[in-house]
């Protein structure tokens, strides 16, 4: 546990990731009753804290810590822990692991603002409804590079550890990140992002802005990639203003030095109907309110829309503002990540003129002309408002709407449409334009963030829609709930299977349990052959099929055969259901209308044959690949069996991702996060008990704490384990003699009064049954307690010594002092004193005249000494002055000479040149006589 100095490093986050020191101590300190000390069962609370009066008879009588006095079955009681283990980190390592032990060490710390727990395997995230300071660069720089057990429980230490892992072991990872709807399974999503990308930056230097081109920085873009998915992909929902109506498996890969390569992102399950249909209590897709928040005029001039949302009525069905939610912000975050993530000037205007063309599609009239069951358009001005942002010719686009061309046998022909008819094919259009468009924008991520660098590995994130169980169950709730079935089969799969292999492969003696847990019959019936997807698809292929011959199907196949499959309960108040499944989090009453259409998604070919000649090159190239199925089908060809294009049902692509994702996990050493919601009402701070233990029973927490109780939770390796518990009895290990350690543990543990059944010694590692390794904790914190005691009294004695030494010394000065003192006193009025002190000074005064007389004849013989070296300075200055005269006159003599050596030279040199000249005539004057 790290003191409160190595907690510095954490910053201000400190005190909401561990306990002080000063409340460790007094947690350890404060006085408790292990025999005494129990929760008991409460109607209102759930559970109470208690001390236990008496018990017997199967009944046990607890005066509540309210001072209530209650009496209750004995199994209705449940011990506590002592005060040392409050708010404990890892709730595994609890001397007694039961439910409310559980709840109270959450509620605990999530009233200190502790949100993150360990329990065994995964890590429990409890949403605090508020930002919380733990998320800074300060705080990712402590969780760099350290080990789970030396840190905290964090996110970031989480993701730490996968990154860690993936280094070590060579593996890909992944971080599972489930929870119900509003449990903060996105925010965490995002954590997990920041911290990959800061410590695994390339830190290259940013590029020029280029249009097509990615901006900034891969870790940027990363980042980037979650406001444009969050307002395309997000909406408000009755429980949780900002939850993702999407699933998203982002894969972040590194190279193999660690540092980021490049990412890519798969969606799952868009909620497409939310763009036609919102309930009371919630809102549609993000974007719509941010584009109408006229942050941008000259945006709204271009799309043709206005401020007021209540101007479309098929986005404000429900709210159109969010508390927690600033549009203008967030619209221009949006804004932004579109240019950092590379998408061009007309790419961007293209986003944001099919987003308006959506929005326009519902202010769409139609009426029933008169005589006839043939729809005709009310008015064309909104027609003419989308066709002009779709590119399209309005006109056209009216009369395919009204008279769709359809193919019978090898001729088209004209179809009339009822209003109800041309209505559908509208929601239908526009849902299909707004998802098409989503899944494009992802593709076009992924393009921008695949750099080509060389990849290894990679950490995968998950951040999938929780457990949902709404009154209005449809095919969305089906998809989403199976999806969370499977993941938690794969959970239960890891942590149990896994588990119970390793005890084997240690040679531990282990009866393989069923712990109830078991998803196989759920999942069977609804994705084994004749199990409700099968019916779902078998029943589209009938042009016949209704919801009636569907429902009949289930019934008939399903309802009294498997316990999975119930008939709903009728109540009052409750939304129409057909039938009722029996999920792990509960039974879900579920709503077959409009099920075929969903899923055989129908879309207006004739409309579509438009979008693909449309003006509009996003519209056009969303729509490119539409008619190449439909041809396939028209040439005879199997297009049933194809794996793309309109002849895949939604269930089957579902599944198909599905069974992706799956292959995708099962290949990966997973990291699990449980998202908890506190409240139901999003307050920070409160915590309300039933709904955190409905919670925890649905996503195998407390499942995994009773494995925990029956299997053995905590293991040690055998070097590891004589090395932290020698102290409880060095003894049994001979000094300076060789015993491997295996051997020592077991004379070690065998030389300690425990009880002997709670341990197996396996091939490297004891292990340890809950609850064994927490009384060995104690034993050990005892038997340091009193080495520290004895150390202290040796040390304590040494310091006294040294200090009675000086005492002593002491004593012998005073003893001296006092000696002195009282001589003095007695000898203080002797007449003999009084004459020396009287005689004393003139004694000194004698001598101060010898020295006086000392000093008279030092200073004349100085005086003496003094004269001679002036009188020879005298000298010697008066013989410097006829030197320096003689000096200057023998100068004035040298420059004489110099100047008559001068002139004599100069005339040598005149006698030469004659001579040279007489010379040279003379030799002339012979030549001439000659």
């Amino acid at each position: 546990m790290s003191t409160d100095a190595e907690m510095e490093a954490y910053g201000p986050a400190a005190v909401y990731l561990r306990k002080p020191e000063k409340e460790r101590f007094e947690a350890q300190a404060s006085p408790f009753d292990a025999k005494t000390a129990y929760f008991v069962v409460d109607a209102d609370e759930m559970y109470l804290k208690g001390k236990l009066v008496k018990k017997g008879g199967g009944k046990a009588t607890v005066e509540t810590d309210t001072g209530k006095t209650v009496t209750v079955k004995g199994e209705d009681i449940h011990p506590r822990n002592p005060p040392k283990y409050d708010k404990i980190e890892d709730m595994v390592m609890m001397t007694h692991l039961n439910e409310p032990c559980v709840l109270y060490n959450l509620k605990e710390r999530y009233a200190s603002w502790m949100i993150y727990t360990y329990s065994g395997l995964f890590c429990v995230v409890v949403n605090p409804y508020k930002w919380l300071p733990v998320y800074d660069a300060v705080v990712v720089g402590a969780y760099r590079g350290k080990k789970r057990i030396e840190a905290p429980p964090h996110i970031f230490s989480i993701s730490d550890n996968a990154y860690q892992f993936m280094h070590t072991d060579r593996e890909n990872q992944s971080v599972l990140i489930t929870g119900e709807s509003g449990a903060g399974k996105t925010v965490n999503t995002k954590r997990v992002i920041q911290y990959f990308a800061t410590i695994a930056a390339i830190g290259a230097k940013k590029a020029e802005p280029t249009p097509g081109k990615m901006q900034g920085s891969l870790e940027d873009q990363i980042v980037a990639a979650n406001p444009l998915l969050e307002a395309y992909g997000n909406a408000k929902t009755v429980r949780n203003d900002n939850p993702s109506r999407f699933g998203k498996f982002i894969r972040i890969h590194f190279g193999s030095t660690g540092k980021l390569a490049s990412a890519d992102i798969e969606t799952y399950l868009l909620e497409k109907s939310r763009v036609t249909f919102q309930l009371s209590a919630e809102r549609s897709y993000h974007i719509f309110y941010q584009l109408m928040t006229g942050h941008k005029p000259e945006l709204l001039e271009a799309l043709l829309i206005t401020t007021n949302p209540y101007d479309y009525p098929m986005i404000s069905q429900g709210e159109i503002t969010v508390k927690s939610i600033n549009d203008v912000e967030e619209f221009i975050a949006t804004d932004t990540a579109i240019d950092i993530l590379g998408f061009t000037a007309e790419e961007k205007m293209g986003i944001y003129k099919l987003t308006g063309a959506v929005m326009h599609h519902g202010n769409m009239k139609f009426k029933q002309k008169q005589r006839e069951e043939q729809a005709e358009p009310d008015g064309t001005e909104v027609a003419d408002k989308i066709s002009y942002l779709l590119g399209l010719n309005s006109a056209d686009m009216l009369k395919y709407l009204c008279y769709p061309r359809v193919k019978v046998g090898n001729e088209m022909v004209t179809k009339g449409q009822t209003v109800p008819q041309v209505n559908n094919a509208v929601s239908a259009l526009c849902k299909s334009v707004y998802e098409k468009m989503f899944l494009w924008m992802v593709i076009r991520i992924n393009e921008m963030l695949d750099t080509k660098q060389a990849r290894q590995f990679y950490i995968g994130v998950l951040d999938i829609a929780g457990f949902e169980i709404f009154d209005y169950n449809s095919l969305e709730q089906l998809c989403i709930n199976f999806t969370n079935e499977k993941l938690q089969q794969f959970f239960n799969h890891h942590m149990f299977v896994l588990e119970q292999e390793e005890y084997k492969k240690e040679g531990i003696q282990w009866e393989f349990i069923d712990f109830g847990m078991d998803l196989a019959s759920c999942i069977e019936l609804i994705e084994k052959p004749m199990g409700i997807f099968s019916i779902l698809e078998e029943e589209c292929m009938f042009p016949k099929a209704s919801d009636t011959t569907f429902k009949n199907k289930l019934h008939d196949q399903h309802l009294g055969k498997t316990k999975a499959f119930e008939k709903p309960k009728p109540g009052k108040g409750k939304a129409e259901a057909h039938f009722s499944l029996v999920h792990y989090a509960g039974t879900v009453d579920y709503n077959i209308t409009g099920w075929l259409e969903k899923n055989k998604d129908p879309l207006n070919d004739s409309v579509v044959q438009l979008y693909q000649k449309s003006s509009n090159k996003l519209l056009a190239f969303l729509y490119a690949s539409h008619g190449a199925a439909d041809e396939a089908a028209a040439s005879g060809k199997k297009g049933g069996k194809k794996k793309g294009g309109s002849f895949q049902t939604v269930s089957a692509v579902f599944r198909e991702n599905l069974g992706k994702l799956m292959t995708n996990l099962r290949s990966t050493h997973p990291h699990f996060v449980r998202c908890l919601i506190p409240n139901e009402s999003k307050t920070p701070g409160l915590m309300e008990n039933f709904l955190v233990i409905h919670q925890l029973r649905c996503n195998g927490v407390l499942e995994g704490i009773r494995i925990c109780r029956k299997g053995f939770p905590s293991r040690i390796l055998y070097g590891d384990f004589k090395q932290r518990y020698k102290v409880l009895n060095a003894s049994v290990i001979p000094e300076g003699q060789f015993m491997d350690n295996k051997k020592a543990s077991e004379k070690l543990l065998g030389s300690i009064d425990v009880d002997h059944t709670q341990y197996m010694f396996g091939h490297t590692k004891v292990f340890f049954k809950a609850g064994l390794l927490g009384a060995l904790e104690e034993m050990r914190d005892e038997k340091l307690a009193a080495l520290v005691t004895m150390t202290q009294a040796l040390c304590r004695g040494y310091v006294m010594r040294k200090e009675f030494v000086k005492m002593m010394e002491r004593r012998e000065s005073i003893y001296s002092i006092q000696y002195n003192i009282r001589s003095f006193m007695n000898v203080k009025n002797w007449p003999w004193l009084k004459l020396y002190f009287k005689i004393k000074p003139l004694l000194k005064s004698a001598e101060t005249e010898k020295e006086l007389s000392q000093m008279k004849e030092n200073y004349d013989k100085m005086k003496t000494d003094l004269a001679t070296a002036l009188a020879k300075k005298k000298e010697l200055e008066e013989k410097m002055v006829s030197l320096l005269q003689e000096k200057n006159d023998l100068q004035l003599q040298v420059a004489s000479e110099v100047e008559n050596l001068s002139d004599a030279e100069e005339r040598c040199e005149g006698l030469i040149k004659s001579k040279i000249q007489l010379e040279a005539k003379l030799k002339e004057t012979t030549e001439r006589l000659e």
